[in-house]
């Protein structure tokens, strides 16, 4: 598996030097995070973004996140879809394969809301795929509507769409209703995306993003879901994602630093940059 670093582990520095942050520390691929390199080219250009990535040696590979597309309708759908494809338009041209698609925030759902969403998520993946990106549908504890990963692989399995797939983050594996046999849903083929970080002390039920910690430091089995991912065969990305406010008053070369040490060892024998041989689960 590739270690990956997400914009969102040190969201607070600025997108100009995180490709050489990143580089310095080892990362090679980064995931994108959209409102920071939306916030950067309303006074850059599109060329400058590739210069930095491209003197850097890191490739961003994915970006996070894009909400609103599930079971918005009228004027409020016609707005997020603008704006998607606005995006798509972008990641395409800098060449970005996958983009993380939230669940929207709803009122409680009905029984039809899933028929909706997933025909929305197929539409939302063939427009995608005219841009060569790929959809990766994150479930989220919070969400009304697909708070497990049970939910979300269902979803992508009734959209019929051949470029949409899973992305599975420990945070919301763990602090929601998700279970260990839910993880025999995936295959290489529909697990588009994985995210990594860590909680300690701290009640699932009140756990918010402010609350992850670097993977390795605190409670998560985060091994044995490793295990289960290399032994169905997914050779894709691990992007560390620690939304912690505390970790963005700390200098992001450090950040990166210790995050690159940690996810490495978390990894162990399924880290693509070890030179250790691997072993099967």
């Amino acid at each position: 598996m590739k270690p990956c670093i997400s914009q969102a582990t040190t969201l607070s520095n600025a997108f100009e030097t995180d490709p050489t942050v990143y580089s310095r520390s080892g990362w090679r691929t980064v995931e994108l995070w959209l409102t920071k390199l939306e916030a950067f080219l309303e006074s850059h250009s599109l060329e400058e973004v590739r210069a930095l990535f491209e003197q850097s040696g890191v490739k961003p590979v994915a970006a996070a996140s894009q909400g609103g597309l599930l079971l918005s309708q009228g004027q409020e759908r016609a707005a997020h879809w603008q704006h998607y494809r606005r995006r798509l338009e972008l990641l395409g041209e800098m060449g970005v394969a996958t983009l993380i698609l939230a669940p929207d925030f709803a009122r409680q759902p009905r029984a039809d809301d899933y028929g909706r969403a997933a025909t929305a998520l197929g539409e939302a993946a063939e427009l995608a795929h005219r841009f060569g990106v790929r959809l990766a549908l994150e479930f989220q504890s919070s969400s009304a509507l697909c708070s497990c990963l049970e939910t979300a692989v269902a979803l992508v399995t009734e959209s019929g769409a051949s470029n949409a797939g899973v992305c599975l983050d420990a945070f919301h594996y763990y602090t929601g209703p998700s279970k260990f046999e839910d993880l025999a849903y995936l295959t290489a083929q529909n697990l588009a995306w994985v995210q990594v970080c860590d909680l300690s002390g701290t009640p699932r039920e009140l756990a918010g993003d402010r609350d992850r910690i670097l993977p390795g430091e605190g409670d998560f089995q985060l091994g044995p879901i490793l295990d289960q991912l290399g032994g169905i065969g997914y050779d894709g990305h691990v992007s560390l994602e620690v939304l912690n406010p505390h970790l963005w008053q700390v200098s992001a070369d450090r950040v990166a630093d210790l995050g690159y040490q940690a996810l490495s060892r978390v990894l162990g024998r399924w880290n693509s940059d070890s030179t250790e041989p691997r072993g099967g689960p």
